[in-house]
């Protein structure tokens, strides 16, 4: 294993950055903790102004680079190969939409993308207008995202926001689709969907708070000063989020409030969104819903009988009033529901395996079930925005299957291929081979583990494997595709995804077994994975990379500090490794509404010592640690740049071993890193290269499989 004092160090910085030590500490339930790098929190946070702070992250930089500079070939390499797998000049399929055909398109060597559209009755080519030009929009800028955008119900009008920060605070524009003109209107600080008026001459919006949280639903009528915006809803829970969206038949507006465990839904007329609304049901803690409405029916998919959910109807006269449509299932997890005219939508999963089903509104017993060539996949619905549907739109992929778009033909039961990813520098399904595992964790439970590696692989010559985990907030890591990844496995590497509790990959409950009190679970399962593919020969202590982003990062530092020896490299990106100090600051964006993910150790004991005995921070200690490359943002308001920062310097003053220990902040981004296409293809491709350069690989050509450990 190559270390800090290696051969490929030897142009670096002799020392690391030294990270001062300012005593602070903080009494909760009569207990004292400590925290000597508190001080890299800069106390005018959003705003990040002090300069020792400021000199310390770019020391930090400074270390990174003298280390990764010198494998600047190795990523270039990493990094045309990864390019060479895009197809630089793309469009997406287009998608109709009332009298338009829709579509983005990637023009050669553009970080970002255009958005077309064309009258749906058209020929190919002709009546075509450039309505957002995203590369005109982010030039001279480091960073751009296009967030919100929403068509006008005319067709005339485009509202769209952009954040060019990283900071997700968004600035709403209006563009006029028939001069190309600016409207005015302009209104900063948004977080949110963007929700037209039936009329055309107005739309609802959320304002991000000081705080960055949505608590607040908004009418902007167009020409009005934004002061003179009404405010239709505001929510008192400081946990609490607002989100909106519109009804299948476009009539209603949906102002949504909730946290990680509790929701309420209330609608307003879209022709009149300052009427009285109509609270669907009243919140109960730990009732979840959602809800559409068709021909004044509402359609509900609750979890008030069943963990993994049911749907119901109601009138809109007493729409807390629900009739059974389709129960809840132990075996069937519900996890979507789309209306459409003449049938309905049920998404779920079963046995893990996306489900698709199409269901008759007048016969609930007449379903069809939509079925896909492959045992193992992922499989959704796409872009559908027209109620009046006889194709619907799906996307489906493999671990070895490149992403494919289809059109499921409603009356033949048809699955008509509309476009396959296409990999420019070749691409061979037969060269792979994918499989689904399940692995005993320590207290029984049957974790599943999807695999993907080259057929010709050996593991007794070829021991490398990288496992990739995220555990949290019920979010499912699907087993996709992914070209980046080949640049792994064509070296060698096994690729492997730990579907472990704190996702609902295998229901509901999968997801309540890794949150709060069982927390633990995510990181027993996460270790019981590796050490499970060690027991069964596909790799070995040591061999193994492992990376993971935001609580995925929280869960990087977690087995880091329980089982150190088994990783090889680790990669941290945006880790929230600071657990419990975060969620004992209630000023901070995110924490209130964390406490139902991770408890609230500010008012209950059990969780401040549950939190303090696994947060990363709060369990480094003197032992030997893997090479670790940690990544933050400076603008980030989900992890704040100083979690990882503190992390790193409390790692490098205990840490006894001489593995290589970097962390980059990007000082002009946020939460996802740079933006852009290639720029956020270069950062992968100096993960792999720290990936392969740690656990040992010398091989940079595209002839791969023969590196050695």
């Amino acid at each position: 294993m190559t270390n800090e004092t290696g051969a490929h160090a030897q142009t670096a910085q002799a020392k690391p950055p030294q990270t001062r030590k300012k005593p602070h500490s903080e009494t909760h339930h009569g207990i004292t903790i400590s925290d000597d790098y508190h001080w890299l929190r800069d106390p005018g946070y959003p705003e990040v102004t002090d300069t020792e702070i400021l000199a310390h992250l770019e020391a930090e930089n400074g270390w990174f680079r003298s280390h990764m500079d010198p494998h600047q070939p190795l990523i270039d390499t990493l990094f045309a190969e990864m390019k060479g797998r895009i197809k630089e000049a793309d469009r997406s399929v287009p998608v109709k939409d009332g009298d338009w055909l829709y579509w983005v398109e990637f023009e050669e060597g553009a970080q970002y993308l255009k958005h077309y559209r064309r009258p749906h009755n058209a020929p190919e080519g002709e009546g075509v207008t450039l309505i957002l030009d995203e590369p005109a929009l982010a030039a001279g800028k480091d960073y751009f995202r296009l967030g919100a955008s929403s068509v006008s119900p005319d067709g005339t009008l485009l509202a769209y926001a952009i954040d060019d920060d990283g900071s997700e605070r968004f600035t709403v524009r209006v563009k006029n689709l028939i001069t190309g003109e600016h409207l005015p209107d302009t209104i900063p600080g948004t977080l949110s969907a963007l929700i037209w008026t039936s009329d055309s001459k107005a739309f609802v919006y959320s304002l991000a708070n000081a705080q960055w949280r949505t608590d607040n639903a908004r009418l902007h009528r167009l020409g009005d000063d934004t002061s003179q915006d009404v405010e239709l809803y505001h929510e008192e829970d400081e946990g609490f989020r607002v989100s909106l969206g519109l009804t299948a038949q476009e009539d209603w507006i949906v102002i949504a409030t909730g946290d990680h465990e509790t929701n309420e839904a209330r609608i307003v007329p879209a022709n009149d969104p300052t009427a009285k609304p109509i609270v669907i049901a009243p919140r109960k803690k730990g009732h979840e819903y959602d809800i559409d409405i068709r021909n004044g029916i509402i359609y509900v998919l609750t979890n008030d009988a069943h963990i993994n959910f049911r749907i119901a109807t109601a009138s809109l006269d007493t729409p807390d009033q629900w009739q059974e449509l389709i129960a809840g299932s132990d075996e069937y997890y519900i996890t979507g529901l789309e209306l459409f005219r003449d049938f309905y939508v049920v998404e779920g999963r079963r046995n893990g395996l996306d489900q698709i089903v199409l269901h008759d509104y007048a016969d609930p017993a007449k379903t069809v079930p939509i079925t896909f060539p492959e045992a193992s996949y992922v499989a959704s619905t796409g872009n559908n925005p027209e109620y009046i549907c006889e194709r619907l739109r799906l996307s489906y992929e493999s671990m070895v299957s490149p992403a494919t778009v289809f059109d499921y033909h409603v009356a033949s039961g048809e699955l008509e291929t509309l476009k396959v990813q296409e990999i420019p520098s070749g691409y061979d399904p037969a060269l792979y081979t994918t499989e689904r595992r399940m692995v005993t964790a320590r207290d029984g439970t049957q974790i599943p583990v999807s695999i993907m590696m080259r057929a010709d692989r050996d593991a007794a010559t070829q021991p490398q494997l990288h496992l990739y985990g995220y555990g949290a907030y019920g979010i499912t890591i699907d087993p996709g595709f992914s070209t980046s990844r080949l640049s792994l496995v064509d070296r060698g590497f096994a690729y492997a995804i730990a579907h472990i509790r704190g996702g609902d990959d295998m229901g509901r409950q999968w997801y309540l077994d890794g949150k709060l009190q069982a927390r633990t679970n995510t990181f027993n399962d996460f270790v019981d994975v590796a050490r499970a593919l060690v027991d069964d020969g596909l790799t070995k202590a040591g061999a193994i990379s492992i990376s993971g982003g935001s609580a995925g990062g929280e869960l990087m530092g977690a087995v880091v500090n329980s089982d150190p020896d088994l990783w090889g490299a680790v990669v941290a990106h945006v880790p929230f490794v600071d657990v419990l100090n975060t969620m004992l600051d209630a000023s901070l964006p995110l924490t209130p509404g964390e406490w139902p993910e991770w408890g609230n150790p500010i008012e209950d004991k059990n969780a401040f010592t549950l939190i303090q005995s696994y947060s990363p921070y709060d369990q480094v200690r003197a032992q030997d640690y893997p090479p670790i490359m940690v990544t933050a943002g400076l603008n980030d308001p989900r992890v704040t740049y100083w979690e990882p920062a503190k992390w790193v310097a409390k790692l490098r003053e205990h840490k006894t071993d001489t593995n290589l220990l970097i962390l980059k902040t990007n000082m002009g981004a946020g939460h996802g890193g740079k933006s852009g296409r290639w720029e956020s293809l270069k950062e992968t491709a100096e993960e792999f290269a720290f990936i392969l350069w740690q656990i040992g690989m010398r091989q940079v050509g595209p002839d791969l499989l023969r590196g050695q450990m």
